[in-house]
């Protein structure tokens, strides 16, 4: 094996690495946002229009603070999966150009 054809192969291995690198971050970012839209869901009416309204509140308070909580993790994590794209173009580019170089 020439040592273009491992430099190939070991770029193709960094490639694939890359690439499941992304897919995980966009996975646990799915999941951040999965459950921002679940907060989103309010408990039911109550017969009681009073007692309806304070169980609003008191979960609309309590999903602010899952929110934000959320979101603090979303950010983090849409940093992670932005980066892990930029690394897997890198990487996609490296098996390219060696990809052309082992055909010649």
């Amino acid at each position: 094996m020439t040592q273009i054809a491992r430099l190939q192969a070991l770029s193709q291995m960094i490639l694939d690495a890359r690439i499941a690198d992304v897919t995980r971050a966009a996975r646990a970012r799915e999941d951040s946002l999965a459950h921002l839209r679940a907060l989103q869901v309010a408990p039911g009416p109550n017969d009681d229009p009073v007692l309806s309204a304070q169980v609003a509140l008191r979960y609309q308070a309590w999903a602010d603070g899952q929110r934000a909580a959320i979101n603090a993790t979303l950010a983090q994590q849409t940093a992670d999966w932005l980066e892990a794209q930029d690394q897997a173009r890198a990487a996609f580019g490296r098996a390219q150009v060696l990809g052309k170089l082992a055909g010649r």
